[in-house]
Parts: C-alpha cells; sequence; structure tokens
C-alpha cells in the first residue's frame, strides 16, 4: 500500500505494510490488523509530525496505525493544551503529588528505570504479549532513533516511582507510554503524569499534547476521554468530542 501527500513544496510518498490479522489487545473474540510505515524509510521528526496529524503513533522505531476491517474503535486522540482547564478532582490529583520531584532527560535505558518498568509491567500486563520484558524489549518499545524523545521522572524522597516518555515536536509533544510503582496506585500517578505534561508542554509554547488511541468501549482506556476538550481524527479530519453527543468512533 502507497500512502502519499503532496503540498505546494514537495511530495511526502510512503509504502505501508499491513500485518496479518491478529488478536485483539482491546476486545476478546476480535481480530485486529496494523498499518506500519515500510522500516527502512529514513524518519524524519517533521514527517512524524505530519503522520500524528494522520493518525498514526511510534512503538520504537516503528510508526503505525491500527486498521482493521469492520472496526474503527481505535481513535487517535489530542488535547488543545490552551483550552484545558482542570476541574476539582485533577486539582485533587496535583495537590496530592506537589512533593513529586520531576526531571527531564534524554531517553536512555538505565537499570533503575529498567526495573520499575518490569514491575509495573509485572502487574498490569503480567499475562499479556508485553510480559517478563528484557533490556531489548525496554529499548524496543521506549527508545527511538530519528526523533527528540524524553524521559520524565518522578521520585518521591528520592525514590523513583514513575517515568513517561515524551517526543518533543515542533508544535506538539506525543505521550508514547507511562509506567509507575504499583504500590503508589493510591496517587493516580498516570493522570498525574498527563497533567504534569500538559502543564510542560504549555511551558514550552507549544499546542498539542498527543494521546494516543481512545477506546470508549475499553474500560482502561476510556480515561482519556476526562481530558477536555478532547479532539479525535475522524473522517480524516480533527474535531472537537462532545461525550454527550452523537459524536462517536465509526
Amino acid at each position: 500500500m502507497n500512502f502519499e501527500q503532496s503540498s505546494s513544496s514537495d511530495v511526502l510518498r510512503l509504502t505501508l505494510y499491513l500485518t496479518p490479522a491478529h488478536s485483539c489487545g482491546y476486545f476478546a473474540g476480535r481480530l485486529a490488523a496494523t498499518l506500519y510505515v515500510d522500516p527502512g524509510y529514513a524518519m524524519s521528526a517533521d514527517t512524524y509530525q505530519f503522520l500524528l496529524n494522520q493518525g498514526f503513533r511510534r512503538s520504537g522505531n516503528q510508526v503505525y496505525r491500527p486498521y482493521c476491517g469492520g472496526c474503527s474503535e481505535c481513535i487517535p486522540v489530542r488535547l488543545p493544551v490552551w483550552k484545558f482547564k482542570p476541574g476539582r478532582n485533577f486539582r485533587r490529583v496535583l495537590n496530592k503529588n506537589q512533593e513529586l520531584v520531576v526531571t527531564t532527560s534524554p531517553a536512555a535505558f538505565n537499570q533503575e528505570r529498567f526495573e520499575l518498568y518490569q514491575l509495573y509491567i509485572k502487574d498490569r500486563h503480567g499475562d499479556g504479549p508485553m510480559a517478563n520484558p528484557g533490556p531489548d524489549d525496554f529499548i524496543s518499545f521506549l527508545e527511538c532513533s530519528w526523533g527528540e524523545s524524553k524521559f520524565v521522572e518522578f521520585r518521591l524522597d528520592g525514590r523513583l516511582v514513575m517515568v513517561a516518555v515524551m517526543d518533543e515536536q515542533e508544535n506538539s509533544f506525543s505521550a508514547v507510554y507511562t509506567y509507575f510503582d504499583p504500590t503508589e496506585s493510591a496517587r493516580s500517578l498516570g493522570t498525574f503524569a498527563i497533567l504534569w505534561q500538559i502543564e510542560e508542554v504549555k511551558r514550552l509554547g507549544k499546542e498539542w499534547l498527543y494521546l494516543g488511541y481512545w477506546v470508549e468501549a475499553c474500560k482502561k482506556m476510556r480515561y482519556k476521554s476526562r481530558f477536555k476538550p478532547m479532539e479525535i481524527f475522524q473522517d480524516r479530519k480533527w474535531i472537537e468530542l462532545d461525550v454527550n453527543s452523537n459524536i462517536r468512533p465509526r
């Protein structure tokens, strides 16, 4: 499959490949497929920004999007950060975690980050395809050789309790993955990570935080609709999602 997009200055041509059907990670009994960019293509940050705008994501160096016949439940979402206003529940999460110390550095492997990742995967995905990760799994999933990727560390009394992986683009950030100490779940760390990233995007004068895919019918993915006003990519354009309207994935 070929993908072409032209502009007044250039033409972008990409070869896309479709995986064989495989078990869906969100719905039992369903089959899924993934469309991904030719691994031999010389990806750049600018090209990736364009692909983000078309609903793609990355896993390691691989750029992909779901492409399942008869199903379009996986909806790309992003947040216009300057429109976001935290409500009472979000402010409570911010207050609960105000003592965390946050540092940002280029994405890279170290043993401390890896051990926390192992702990998180064992707790959340211990019986799935991500179970029992090794260092190579960590690197191939989270790091990226062609982009501006950052690891954001959150520490409590010096102890690493969460890592958020972000890709910086010219006018946006993309939230790649967040993992945290399961014993600190009462802190709502996943929510706090998004709130922190929203403020970081604002601090740097950027416009958007891309949050991956929203799956309304999947409980563990439904939380993303709490961050309003969320935009979804549908019918080849970004539109604001009103969860009380009839606008739904199709």
